[in-house]
């Protein structure tokens, strides 16, 4: 309670405080150091007094503040390690704040991979100011949910919006980006300082900084902005695949929504171990290393609907921000449906109507147990997006497109660079058309069920999914009744789901009674279909070898890795012509297929065995993206649970930032504990650091 009362009078102690004072633009003079995981520099505001206030507050969590002047003189300040606090030199009108500020964050901005410094003496805890580095490390922000405000002194409040510019100062050989345009880039010593300039204000949530080793390409888009489209130099070869479509969405998402996209460039930026999909970034989007792929991976995982979504956030979220949590739905809605719009018209109606009819069945299931509705802070994500999204799905087929558009065109350009609420879009619902916006507020945002009556009378306009509903409904139907519809829909171009609900209903029949099926599934020659094939096919009979052993060679990693363990069970005495095939695999970002190369050519007791467990081991390190050392560790302590390289990585695993990857590493070490592993640990500990000492006597304290 008591946290909560602190949290609420700082709310509302903020927007007192955005009533009273104006920031207006930001000037930041910062050198990051990722030696020491340090950010450190001048900051210069110009701000508005509007009417008397006592105290003007600026978050900066846990920094060193020195130097602040206001208007050019000397001022007093108070420092909470929350918020600086100003009580002098201020005057109704402009001002203008600068001070100096050093800060380590331990959230917001992520240190990632490994710099080397070539002067540092690892025996001297000297760091030079200008430490010439080296090594594939990264170094990136990430301000919603986490507070911008641990690494630039900030708003938290998203009401507060400002004009940030940003010098930024880094080893040259390396590539520094931020939001905005790239003015100049200045040498200085052994780094360079990257000058980015902003127009138009934003929240501070939305302020980023990007560095590592990249590489990029520029496409102009059919309005003239710059589209930078950057990737690690590692990954070059995969660009195409990783960005495929990318102008097609912005052309189209630009004319969709009916208003120009509002700023002057648009960057977008790939970063390892990032902590979610994407991150909208105003002019800077940030996504995940996973969405890069190449022509196979694309298949499997693709960077498509996140491209959309971010891309639709520049409006929904950037330009037009909402007031609180309660109206979230109005960022996240608008971008889910945006994307899928984009979706639609890349692959077409089928596909956009089997995402709505997915997100349907989930909405429908989640409301058994989900009872907060979307105008909620406390919803969940998921209703956020996608009970958002068919909100707005429901209100554009029964206005039509062209009204939605005309209603959505008026509220971005009233709102433009402003704050807005849920009832500030309805109204403009209204004015365009006659619809009912109390009724619809009432049942899809302030009533936590989803509407499913209302949903599939929308979904049924589809033929396809009707062919899906149907097909669904013949479950009920002995096989032989069904068998020869199956044939037809299997020989037809209906969409891929209809196939693989065919799969999945004749997976339990014996073989001769589905062989005939089973063929043609394959001779579609659809990934999708043939990889439910290699899914629902546990037992490969002999006459049907071959046939499944072509799905080795389908553009699906996902499929091969499905294929080769299926076989493997199956055909024990045909395991090293398996391993011949897999042995230049490596599969997606998580280098799942070379881990499962490794681990049964291991088991396999195959030349070279001792080579290919050091490899596998290599991989259990720091070195590499969590998702690659996850995979690495499961089969690594699957052959050998005493490996002390292995448990010492295994133990670095729990002080990563990123939690999902923190608590595989406990849960591991917990269930090795339980089998008796606590000596094996005992014997590692000394080689540990400090932070990882500290993770292991807490679970090593558990009982």
């Amino acid at each position: 309670m008591r946290h909560l009362f602190f949290f609420l009078f700082t709310v509302f102690t903020f927007a007192q405080q955005t009533q009273k004072v104006d920031f207006k633009t930001a000037y930041g003079n910062i050198s990051i150091n990722p030696i020491e995981k340090k950010v450190s520099g001048s900051v210069r505001y110009v701000f508005e007094v509007k009417q008397a206030i006592d105290t003007i507050k600026i978050d900066a969590q846990k920094m060193v503040v020195t130097n602040v002047k206001i208007n050019n003189k000397t001022v007093k300040f108070s420092n909470t390690g929350i918020t600086l606090n100003l009580f002098e030199g201020f005057k109704t009108g402009k001002n203008i704040v600068a001070f100096t500020y050093e800060a380590t964050p331990k959230q917001t901005m992520y240190f990632n991979g490994h710099f080397d410094c070539a002067q540092c003496d690892n025996k001297s805890t000297v760091i030079p100011s200008y430490p010439e580095l080296s090594g594939e490390g990264q170094v990136w922000t990430q301000g919603q949910g986490k507070y911008t405000s641990h690494w630039f002194p900030s708003f938290d409040d998203v009401n507060e919006k400002v004009v940030f510019n940003l010098n930024i100062s880094f080893d040259k050989k390396y590539q520094v980006l931020s939001n905005g345009v790239l003015l100049n880039e200045y040498p200085n010593k052994n780094e360079m300082i990257w000058q980015y300039e902003m127009k138009s204000p934003m929240s501070s949530y939305l302020l980023a900084v990007a560095i590592g080793d990249f590489r990029h390409q520029v496409v102009a888009s059919k309005s003239g902005i710059p589209l930078q489209l950057f990737i690690q130099t590692k990954d070059t070869a995969k660009f195409e695949a990783t960005y495929r479509y990318s102008k097609q969405i912005f052309d189209y998402l630009e004319a969709e929504i009916g208003v120009k996209y509002p700023w002057k460039i648009y960057k977008q930026i790939p970063i390892e171990d990032f902590l979610y999909a994407g991150m909208e970034n105003t002019s800077a989007t940030i996504f995940a290393q996973d969405y890069v792929v190449d022509e196979i991976g694309f298949n499997d995982r693709n960077y498509v609907n996140a491209n959309a979504h971010e891309l639709g956030h520049q409006w929904f979220g950037d330009f037009v921000t909402a007031k609180s949590g309660k109206h979230h739905w109005l960022q996240e809605g608008f971008a889910t449906y945006y994307a899928l719009l984009a979706e639609r018209l890349i692959f077409g109606d089928d596909y956009f109507y089997l995402q709505l009819y997915r997100t349907s069945l989930q909405l429908r299931n989640a409301a058994r147990t989900d009872t907060i509705p979307v105008m909620n802070e406390k919803a969940s994500s998921f209703s956020f997006y996608q009970k958002g999204a068919w909100a707005l799905h429901l209100i554009r087929e029964t206005i039509g497109p062209k009204l939605f558009q005309k209603a959505v065109i008026n509220y971005l350009k009233k709102y433009q660079y402003q704050n807005v609420e849920t009832d500030d879009f309805l109204a403009e619902v209204r004015k365009v058309s006659d619809f009912d916006t109390e009724t619809f507020k009432k049942v899809w945002l302030e009533d936590y069920r989803f509407r499913s009556d209302e949903a599939n009378v929308l979904l049924k306009k589809n033929e396809f999914i009707r062919t899906l509903l149907e097909t669904q409904k013949m479950r009920l139907k002995p096989f032989r009744e069904n068998k020869e519809r199956f044939a037809a829909l299997l020989q037809s171009n209906v969409f891929y789901p209809v196939k693989t609900e065919i799969l999945y209903q004749i997976k339990d029949l014996p073989f001769e009674d589905k062989k005939e099926l089973l063929l043609l599934a394959l001779q579609t020659n659809d990934v999708k279909v043939r990889q439910s094939v290699a899914e629902f096919t546990d037992e490969i009979p002999l006459e049907f070898k071959a046939d499944y052993e072509t799905l080795l060679d389908d553009a699906s990693y996902d499929t091969r890795e499905i294929a080769f363990m299926n076989l493997w069970k199956n055909f024990p005495e045909s395991r090293t012509i398996y391993l011949v095939k897999a042995e230049n695999w490596i599969g997606g970002n998580d280098k799942s297929l070379r881990s499962l190369f490794l681990t049964f050519s291991i088991e396999n007791q195959s030349t070279g065995k001792e080579k290919y467990y050091n490899e596998l081991v290599d991989y259990t390190s720091p070195k590499y993206e969590s998702s690659v050392r996850q995979n690495a560790i499961i089969n690594v302590l699957a052959i050998n649970e005493n490996d002390p390289a292995v448990l010492k990585n295994l133990v670095n695993a729990t002080t990563h930032y990123k939690w999902q990857f923190t608590k595989f590493a406990r849960d591991k070490i917990r269930e090795l504990l339980v089998g008796g592993a606590k000596p094996q640990f005992q014997a590692i500990y000394q080689t540990l650091t400090e932070n990882e000492k500290a993770q292991l006597d807490k679970l090593l304290g558990e009982k």
